[in-house]
C-alpha cells in the first residue's frame, strides 16, 4: 500500500522533507502504516516562524471583519467535507465514525465563535475617568503564536487553537501529534481553499526537538498546548523560562460519583460514555466511578450488562462497531499491563478487555472495555491516568468520604455525579476541586463559548482554552487615557 504524503505548510506552499528521520502513522484498526511523519528539526521550525512573523503585520491590520469572513467560508468548506474530515479522523486515530464525527463537530463549534471576532474584539470605555479626561481600552494581537497537539482528537483540539488566534491578528505555527498528522493536513488545505493569506498558518512535524524549537525560539510570543501532565509541565516551564505565554493543558484523573438515589439506566448509560468513549484515550474520560452506599448493588449490574454487549470492531470498516482501537500497539501493551498490575494487587475485573480479539481485524490494536471493582487508592490505575478503556470501581459509605477521597487526587480536570438529590449536587458543585463539573452528565466537557477550565495538575497557566479567556490570552491591553485641551487652557506659567 502506497503511504500518504506528509508534507510541511511553509508560508502558503506544501513543502517536503528529506533526509530526516520519521515516525509511523497507523491505522489503529487494522495495525496498519499508512504515512510517515517526518521529525523536523529547529532549522524547519525557524522557517515556520519566520513565514509567520513576515505575514504578521499585514494580517494584524486585516480589519477583523475580513479575517471572520475567511473563518467564515472555512467553515463552510469543513462542513462541506464533514464526513471526510471524520472519516480521516477515524483512519489515522481509530475512534469510531460517530465518534470522529463528534470530533470534527466540536471543531466547528470553535470556528462558530472564532467568526465573532468583531464583537470578541471590542474594548472597553469610559468618559470623565477625571474631569475632562476618558479612558478606554483595546486588544491587539502578540504576533507569532504557536499550537502543540494531542492525537487524541486529530481535528478538535488544533481547532481550539488556531481559528481564534489568527481571529484576534495573531500568525501561527501549529504542530500536529506525529502520530495524527493528516486530518490537519487536509483542513489546512481547506483553510487556503478559503482565501487564509500565505503564511499566516503554518503546519511543521516533529517530536520533541521540533517543541523545543517552537518553545525556545523569540519569535514566539505564546504557545497553547495539549497532552499529558509531565509535558504539560514542562511545556509550560520552559516557554514560560523564555519569557512567552503559555496554556498547557495536561492529563486527568476524573471521578463520577452514584448516589445509591441515582436513576439506574441513565446512569449505566452516563458512566459507559464518559469511561469508554473514545476507547478512554480522552482527558475528560469518566476513569474512576466511586458507588456511594447501595448504589453499586443498583447501578452496578446494569453496567456490567451494557459494558459487556459493547461492540468493539475496527471502526473504518464496522459501521456498528461501538468502540475502536487504541492508538499504537505500544499503548495496548501499557494499558493490558496496568489491567494486570491492578488485578495482581486485588482489583477485581467485572469485564477484561485484555482477552479481546477481532476477528475481521487481527492486526488491529483492540483493548475491550474493562470494569474493575474493589479498586483501591495507591492501585496503578488509580494513580496513574491510563489513557484507554479502563473503568475503576471504588465503593464508599457516603458523599463526604467521595468527595474527600476525589479531592484527593493531583488532577482536577472533570468530575461528575449522578443524583436525584438537588442538595447532594449541590454539595458537589460546591466542595469538588475540579474545573468542569457534570450533574447527571457523565463528560462535563464545555461548548466552545465556555473555558476548558482543568486545574492543578490538569492545566499550568493563567488563561485556559476556548472562550473569552482565549481570546484575552491571544490578545494584549492597550490602555489610552485623553485629555483635550481648550485653547490656551494648560499653559505652564513659564509661557504666560
Amino acid at each position: 500500500m502506497a503511504l500518504r504524503p506528509c508534507p510541511l505548510f511553509i508560508g502558503g506552499e506544501w513543502t517536503t522533507v528529506s533526509g530526516v528521520a520519521t515516525t509511523p502513522v497507523h491505522n489503529p484498526s487494522v495495525g496498519e502504516v499508512i504515512a510517515e511523519t517526518p521529525l523536523c528539526g529547529a532549522d524547519v521550525v525557524d522557517q515556520a516562524v519566520q513565514a509567520a512573523a513576515k505575514a504578521f503585520p499585514a494580517w494584524m491590520e486585516t480589519p477583523p471583519v475580513e479575517r471572520a469572513r475567511i473563518l467564515f467560508r472555512l467553515k463552510v468548506l469543513l462542513e462541506d467535507h464533514f464526513d471526510e474530515l471524520a472519516r480521516s479522523v477515524t483512519t489515522e486515530h481509530g475512534k469510531t465514525l460517530a465518534e470522529a464525527r463528534g470530533d470534527v463537530r466540536r471543531g466547528l463549534e470553535n470556528i462558530e465563535f472564532a467568526c465573532g471576532a468583531p464583537s470578541l474584539l471590542m474594548g472597553e470605555s469610559a468618559e470623565n475617568v477625571a474631569r475632562g479626561i476618558d479612558c478606554d481600552s483595546i486588544r491587539q494581537p502578540l504576533g507569532v503564536v504557536a499550537g502543540i497537539t494531542p492525537f487524541n482528537f486529530p481535528a478538535m483540539v488544533p481547532l481550539w487553537m488556531w481559528p481564534i488566534a489568527i481571529a484576534c491578528g495573531n500568525t501561527f505555527v501549529l504542530k500536529p501529534s506525529e502520530k495524527v498528522p493528516l486530518t490537519t493536513i487536509r483542513i489546512t488545505e481547506l483553510a487556503c481553499q478559503a482565501g487564509l493569506p500565505p503564511g499566516v498558518l503554518n503546519v511543521v512535524h516533529g517530536g520533541r526537538v521540533a517543541v523545543d524549537a517552537i518553545l525556545d525560539h523569540p519569535l514566539v510570543k505564546a504557545v497553547s498546548f495539549v497532552g499529558s501532565t509531565p509535558i504539560a509541565q514542562y511545556v509550560h516551564e520552559r516557554g514560560t523560562k523564555s519569557g512567552k505565554r503559555v496554556q498547557a493543558a495536561g492529563g486527568a484523573k476524573n471521578f463520577v460519583l452514584v448516589m445509591p438515589d441515582a436513576d439506574v439506566s441513565p446512569t449505566a448509560t452516563g458512566i459507559l460514555e464518559a469511561a469508554f468513549g473514545c476507547a478512554g484515550e480522552r482527558c475528560m474520560a469518566g476513569s474512576t466511578a466511586i458507588a456511594i452506599g447501595k448504589a453499586a448493588d443498583t447501578v452496578l449490574p446494569q453496567l456490567v450488562d451494557v459494558v459487556s454487549k459493547v461492540r468493539v470492531g475496527p471502526a473504518d470498516r464496522d459501521p456498528d462497531a461501538q468502540m475502536g482501537a487504541v492508538i499504537t500497539p505500544e499503548h495496548k501493551a501499557r494499558v493490558c499491563d496496568m489491567i494486570t498490575q491492578a488485578a495482581a494487587a486485588g482489583a477485581k475485573p467485572l469485564t477484561d478487555g485484555r482477552t479481546t480479539k477481532v476477528a475481521s481485524a487481527p492486526g488491529g490494536f483492540f483493548v475491550g472495555p474493562t470494569v474493575l471493582d474493589h479498586v483501591r487508592p495507591g492501585m496503578v490505575t488509580m494513580k496513574e491516568e491510563v489513557f484507554g478503556p479502563v473503568l475503576n470501581v471504588v465503593r464508599m459509605d457516603d458523599l463526604d468520604a467521595a468527595i474527600e477521597l476525589a479531592n484527593s487526587s493531583p488532577y482536577g480536570n472533570g468530575a461528575a455525579i449522578f443524583t436525584r438529590s438537588g442538595k447532594a449536587a449541590r454539595e458537589f458543585r460546591h466542595r469538588i476541586q475540579a474545573g468542569m463539573v457534570g450533574i447527571n452528565i457523565g463528560v462535563p466537557a464545555p461548548m466552545a463559548f465556555f473555558p476548558f477550565s482543568g486545574w492543578h495538575a490538569s492545566f499550568f497557566g493563567d488563561l485556559h482554552l476556548q472562550g473569552r479567556e482565549s481570546v484575552a490570552f491571544y490578545t494584549q491591553q492597550k490602555v489610552t487615557t485623553t485629555r483635550w485641551f481648550s485653547m490656551g487652557e494648560g499653559t505652564i506659567w513659564a509661557d504666560r
